[in-house]
Formats: structure tokens, sequence, C-alpha cells
């Protein structure tokens, strides 16, 4: 069995996966004639992949809909636009598993695997989690650069990789161990990109130095 379809499958917190289904069962009325995932969700690029952005959680109708992180939803909005702009991705969006995308010497995962409610997992389902990320982590053997969106997902990657001595999230952090840099931003949900918290120039910034860091596509 695949990494791929161990995550899948997973069923370690019951309160995640009754959410999911419920949430592919009732739908949004906009989707109402779509087929939800309603499982977890796999990382999404090739293993042997440079970059790896890594997120908190799927969206209730955005991934735990389409079946693929970051997508038909406003963050995934933001973040393949950027992709495709810095070299990463081979178009700036993200509808569905079959719309051609594909992703360019980049990976993309979270650090929970199923959407939880009101997008807060709680503690006990980010550790149970934990091991996938450590997994991919470690299939990930060219890995030099990761990019985390938001604080919990800095903190997730830290508790797999820790660095000495621990940096502090900001935006636009960067800091280096071990031939890996990661450099943090704010997570471009629409809480952050509606106030103008976070906003283009300072997300491209972010994607600018990854790109810099690898060289040219």
């Amino acid at each position: 069995m695949t990494l791929r379809t161990e995550v899948i499958a997973c069923t370690r917190c019951p309160r995640l996966r009754e959410h999911c289904a419920e949430v592919a069962r009732v739908k949004r009325r906009a989707y109402r004639d779509e087929s939800y995932w309603g499982r977890p969700i796999p990382r999404f690029g090739r293993a042997d992949a440079r970059a790896l952005v890594l997120g908190l959680a799927p969206g209730n109708h955005g991934a735990n809909r389409t079946g693929r992180v970051f997508t038909g939803d406003s963050s995934g909005d933001w973040l393949y636009r950027a992709l495709y702009e810095h070299g990463f991705a081979n178009q700036p969006e993200s509808t569905g598993r079959r719309d051609g995308l594909r992703l360019q010497d980049a990976a993309i995962t979270c650090v929970v695997k199923c959407a939880p409610p009101q997008n807060k997992p709680n503690t006990s389902e980010i550790a149970a989690c934990r091991p996938w990320l450590e997994r991919e982590l470690d299939a990930m053997r060219r890995l030099r650069v990761v990019i985390a969106l938001g604080r919990i997902a800095f903190q997730g990657f830290l508790a797999v990789r820790p660095f000495a001595p621990r940096p502090d999230f900001s935006h636009g952090g960067r800091c280096e161990q071990d031939g890996i840099t990661l450099l943090t931003s704010y997570h471009p949900s629409r809480q952050n990109t509606n106030t103008k918290r976070l906003t283009k120039p300072m997300f491209d910034r972010v994607f600018r130095t990854a790109r810099t860091i690898l060289g040219e596509p």
C-alpha cells in the first residue's frame, strides 16, 4: 500500500471523519450537483520535489469537495497563482483533480489531512496526523525549501523537524538547518486577505525567495 492510499484510508480521528462525511452529504448549495471527496487529502506533487508548501488543513468545500489540497476555494486561488507566477506550476488555477494542473519541483500538503469543523483541529488530532507528515517529509529526500502557511503549519513542521534555536513565527520569516530553509507566511485565508493583513506583494515575496534559493525553474 502506498503512502497516498494509506492517508486516504486513515480513520484515526473519528470526529474529523464524521465531519468530512457530513459535509460531503449535506454539501453547499452552489455545489449540490457535485460528488464530494469527503476523505483525508494526501500530498499533491512528487516526492522528489525540492519545495514543499505546508498548510493547516483541507477546506470544507475546497479540498474536502475536490479531493486535492488547496483546490476549489479562495485560499487555493491565492496559492496557485503565486506558484504559477514563480515557476512552480504550469497554470494559475486549480479547480479539480482533472483540470490539467501540474506542479513543477514543488509539492503541497497539510498538517491535518481531514477538514476540521470551523477550520480548527484540536491538539490530539494534530498529534494523530503528525506521523503522516513525518513520512511525507522523510520521502522528500531532495527537499530544500518549506513554505509554512500560518502559525499552526509552522508549529507542525517544527514538531517533526525541530530547529535549534527554535524560531519565532512571523510573516516573511526565514531560517535554515541541515540544508533546509524554512520560510513562513500568513495563511492566505479570506480572514487575512480581505483585511489586507496579507497582500499580494507580501505573499509574492515569500515565493520569490523560494525561487531564488532554488534557482531558475
